[in-house]
């Protein structure tokens, strides 16, 4: 007779559990979920104990080894070897916050990068990254996504968090000292990629602009090249100057005139496609003033490529009708087609130098340099956009 009930309740869409007490299918599932469910294991963190329990040694011991103390060089070689053997075993893990703050040291450097989308910045990232991997420090990289504000945001916010050591992958945007005043007077050791505030107490590195000026234009000129059209970066940037000083330099040198009306400037943006968007604006004036021109020495690549697109829509071909040279050597310049032909900037070893500058000045490696200032060469990467008239 319970047989038959059971069979009849399951039928109606309930089942049997206690006398005189039914369920739904659906809780009753429910039910039997829960009575086989297993308990959460929560994973043991193996600690300095556990280890010393292992390897036979006391608790202070096997800190003075796994942290790597100065006493650790006093203790036989066996003993050393031993716990780390059984702390490798165990999957023994340092509790860095607490080493930290029993060190008051973090053994983090603080990254800001002005803009992470620029092709400018990933060489110099990867470049610091490349220096700090065999170092026991860690990079922390925040975007600062063009925002001034947002900038000053991530200093204190780095600062807070104790990072021993800063750099700063700048963009054209970033032209004023205002924000970095405050690291001179914490004297946090900082670094400056791409700007120059040696003048203010700051290291900085960067390329020589005005060498590499000299040989974008030389370059153009050894190709025969007599009427060259010229599109400036932003007036308020220091590069802008200095590569058209290199420039200015050598036509004087060569005896090249250059014509005024060739002669483009771009305006400040904080968009990060500008480049891109006024080197096809500026080049597009100059076709429709009909100024005689044979190549355009551009600011930089992505000035480069908005002429090239320029010239294309205008049926005018790149190198066959008019050569283009640009300045930075980012990824996509060898990508490109016609491929870049720029001048190079070392970006993968300006990182290095950053990363290098940091590590020495905190392990106190070498002595802080007298020169804030370093100015690494630019070579010339001659590829498919230039060709002789």
């Amino acid at each position: 007779m319970a047989r038959r009930e059971a069979r009849t309740d399951c039928e109606i869409g309930t089942v049997a559990t206690a006398p005189g007490r039914r369920l739904s299918v659906a809780c009753a599932e429910w039910y039997l979920v829960g009575a086989l469910k297993l308990p959460t294991i929560t994973p043991k963190t193996i600690t300095l104990l556990d280890v010393a329990r292992q390897s036979g040694y006391s608790v202070s011991t096997v800190s003075i080894v796994l942290n790597e103390a100065p006493l650790a060089n006093q203790l036989r070689s066996d003993t050393r070897r031993r716990i780390r053997e059984v702390a490798a075993r165990l999957g023994y893990r340092p509790h860095v916050f607490a080493r930290s703050l029993r060190n008051q040291r973090s053994n983090t450097i603080g990254v800001v990068v002005f803009d992470l989308s620029d092709p400018f910045c990933t060489l110099i990232l990867r470049g610091i990254d490349k220096r700090l991997q065999p170092t026991n420090y860690l990079p922390v990289v925040m975007d600062a996504h063009n925002d001034r504000s947002r900038f000053g945001r991530y200093l204190e916010m780095l600062i807070d968090r104790r990072v021993e050591g800063l750099i700063v992958v700048a963009n054209w945007l970033f032209v004023r000292i205002d924000a970095l005043r405050g690291l001179i007077k914490r004297r946090l050791p900082t670094v400056v990629v791409g700007r120059d505030f040696h003048r203010s107490g700051i290291r900085s590195i960067l390329v020589d602009n005005q060498a590499g000026g000299y040989l974008a234009l030389k370059h153009l000129y050894e190709l025969g090249h007599r009427d060259v059209a010229f599109i400036l970066g932003p007036k308020q940037l220091a590069d802008t100057s200095r590569r058209w000083a290199g420039m200015q330099r050598f036509a004087k040198e060569a005896g090249l005139n250059i014509r005024p009306s060739l002669v483009m400037e771009m305006t400040g943006s904080s968009d990060p496609l500008s480049g891109f968007t006024a080197g096809a604006e500026l080049t597009s004036q100059l076709l429709r003033v009909r100024n005689g021109f044979t190549a355009i020495a551009a600011f930089d690549d992505m000035t480069a490529f908005g002429a090239i697109r320029a010239l294309s829509e205008r049926g005018r071909r790149v190198p066959d009708d008019c050569s283009v040279v640009g300045f930075d050597d980012i990824p996509m310049a060898t990508l490109a087609s016609p491929s870049l032909t720029t001048i190079r900037q070392p970006m993968l070893e300006m990182g290095i130098f950053a990363s290098e500058a940091i590590w020495n000045t905190l392990t106190g490696a070498t002595a802080e340099p007298h020169d804030k200032l370093k100015l690494v060469v630019p070579t010339l990467e001659v590829r498919q956009s230039t060709q002789a008239v």
